[in-house]
């Protein structure tokens, strides 16, 4: 045999050769990955080839982005649609890094993603001079570990297995949050003679959401009978649309007035008229007056329970029976305050919301009590009259208007001084709230990534982003081009970090310093951003600098028929300095 024969054996060999990665790739696909978003990075240069070489690039496709935050953005943002996993795929610990503040607003968020990293080559002797070093990190996952739900770091393929599947496995455990398993590369670029047997998912399934013993529901439910003037929270809830019919139908056989949270998705039509004042990130006067009314207060898992009681009664006693259903207490720990303060409650039940509500329903009467319907609001005439930047009401009403005409849509999310009144909410897709991290920059992400869900759906994708936000984290919407993700975002252009300008006046005033500086350090401008050029740089249809009526509403109707055709559109409008009244009190309440 001559040498050409020799090193045509020695390629046959080494493509019949199964490796580490592959396993891995096979792990990937087996737990039902649809998509990993990724950058590239070479300590999981083994399971990239597995993903393109050995899989085909297919279950799961891999979405290329240009930041390691937009990947686990672009996952969260999925979940939220879905309330399934994604997956995504972090460079070693600068990686990791990169995306530690995505991994943390969706583990403040409750919502699952597989989150997947590498390492070393751990053994010292294998690694490459340099770069390896750099990039190899002791307990890598004690980066995130107090804003994850689980990690792991498994030293062979029969512990990656295991590691893998229960990642799956806690991740979309109620309540659900982000998990974490890094694969030393070595691991990975090993030869194996044999993988290990895939196991029966079957049999490594989430346990059901947990319920309430049935003397609790029946004690729970007579007490809502027989409450006078019941308000419900309706808080952290599942985008099931029979959820929310049993949602609605508790409210009207309780004659229940509901509140709900313009900072998590939607959860109950806004326009019922057993809703109450409108959503907003923090609660009115009007829907704290509610609560001092109020005889029976449900909780079904509200944000921030002990803020809204604090904010409605004081330092005064708590005056309704409280009831607080929520399993969020399992995840709180001593890292942050996402948990926010310990509310009193009469009544605690650990159980899923949803559940309980399904619960409930058998034991309340089928008739509802006469509801009354308050007089239908007068449509506000849209403001074309006034000079230079646009207000903030009216850029909302066109951008409501515009959505209500392209039925059906879903608003992902808004800009901070979005008024919750502005849009009428009929379908829990029909908004999916915010970031839950309160993290700057994770909104273009989290767009591409309920776009990328929202795709096969029927259902326009749209949402309405601060310029600070949008300016962070623009480069995720080259991904939403590159994969021919449809989406629509409207950016309300205030040239400013507003949310602090707020903070610095009610300092300045407190203070008795000047208001008129509050702007210094904020301010957006000399020079102002081409926002749309920014967006054109990716791929992506853009309208930019506009200020009157006439221009907003022929670009929303040209950006969703882009849209409509595959596209992704960025609409530029410059709006006035300003937020709804109820957010500008919301920021100092308590100062």
């Amino acid at each position: 045999m001559n040498r050409s024969d020799t090193s045509a054996l020695s390629a046959v060999e080494t493509n019949l050769r199964s490796w580490g990665s592959d396993h891995l790739a096979n792990l990937l696909r087996h737990i039902g990955l649809e998509y990993v978003a990724l950058n590239p990075g070479a300590s999981y240069r083994g399971l990239h080839d597995s993903l393109v070489n050995h899989l085909g690039d297919q279950k799961p496709q891999m979405l290329t982005v240009l930041h390691e935050e937009h990947a686990v953005a672009i996952a969260h943002g999925y979940a939220k649609v879905t309330g399934k996993p994604m997956g995504a795929i972090l460079h070693a610990n600068v990686g990791l890094m990169h995306g530690s503040m995505a991994i943390f607003d969706a583990f403040c968020d409750r919502v699952p993603v597989l989150v997947f990293g590498a390492t070393g080559p751990v053994d010292t002797a294998k690694r490459r001079p340099w770069i390896d070093w750099l990039h190899t990190s002791k307990d890598q996952g004690a980066l995130v570990r107090s804003f994850v739900k689980w990690d792991a770091e498994p030293s062979s393929l029969e512990g990656a297995t295991e590691a893998v599947v229960r990642a799956r496995r806690i991740a979309t455990t109620v309540p659900c949050g982000p998990t974490y398993v890094c694969f030393d590369s070595a691991l990975q670029e090993a030869s194996a003679a044999e993988l290990p047997a895939m196991p029966d998912l079957r049999r490594y399934e989430p346990p059901e959401p947990p319920a309430v013993s049935g003397p609790s529901v029946q004690r729970l439910a007579q007490r809502l009978a027989e409450a006078r003037r019941p308000v419900i929270l309706m808080g952290r809830v599942n985008r099931d649309p029979e959820a929310w019919q049993r949602r609605v139908a508790l409210a009207e056989r309780l004659g229940a007035t509901v509140l709900t949270d313009f900072k998590l998705g939607a959860a109950f039509p806004s326009r019922h008229p057993l809703h109450g004042p409108a959503p907003g990130y923090f609660l009115t006067e009007p829907a704290l007056a509610l609560l001092r009314e109020a005889d029976v207060v449900l909780s079904l898992d509200w944000l921030d329970l002990a803020g809204a009681l604090k904010a409605a009664f004081g330092t005064h006693p708590v005056a309704p029976h409280v009831v607080q259903v929520s399993l969020d207490h399992v995840l709180h720990n001593g890292f942050g305050g996402e948990h926010q303060g310990m509310p009193c409650a009469d009544t605690f039940l650990a159980a899923d919301p949803d559940t309980l509500v399904a619960q409930l329903l058998p034991h309340l009467p089928a008739t509802a009590p006469p509801a009354t319907r308050p007089p239908a609001a007068a449509t506000t005439a849209i403001n074309d009259r006034y000079e230079g930047d646009m207000p903030l009401a009216t850029f909302a009403q066109l951008v409501s208007a515009a959505l209500d005409a392209a039925q059906p849509a879903s608003l992902i999310r808004t800009n901070l001084g979005w008024p919750g009144d502005a849009k009428a909410f009929e379908h829990p897709l029909d908004y999916l709230g915010y970031d839950g991290g309160g993290g700057v920059g994770s909104g273009p992400g989290m767009c591409v990534g309920a776009a990328l869900a929202l795709r096969d759906s029927g259902r326009l994708a749209v949402g309405v982003l601060g310029d600070g936000d949008f300016l962070m984290g623009v480069t995720a919407l080259w991904t939403a081009v590159r994969y021919r993700i449809p989406l629509l975002v409207v950016v309300a252009n205030n040239r400013s970090f507003f949310n602090d300008e707020v903070h610095q006046e009610k300092v300045a005033q407190v203070r008795a310093r000047p208001v008129e500086n509050k702007w210094v350090g904020q301010r957006i401008e000399g020079p102002d951003v081409d926002i749309a050029g920014m967006a054109r740089a990716q791929g992506a249809t853009a309208w930019g600098g506009l200020q009157t009526v006439a221009e907003v509403q022929s670009a929303l109707r040209d950006g969703l028929q882009a849209v409509r055709d595959g596209k992704v559109a960025v609409i530029d409008v410059r709006i006035t300095r300003e937020y709804a009244k109820a957010m500008a009190s919301g920021l100092t309440r308590g100062d």
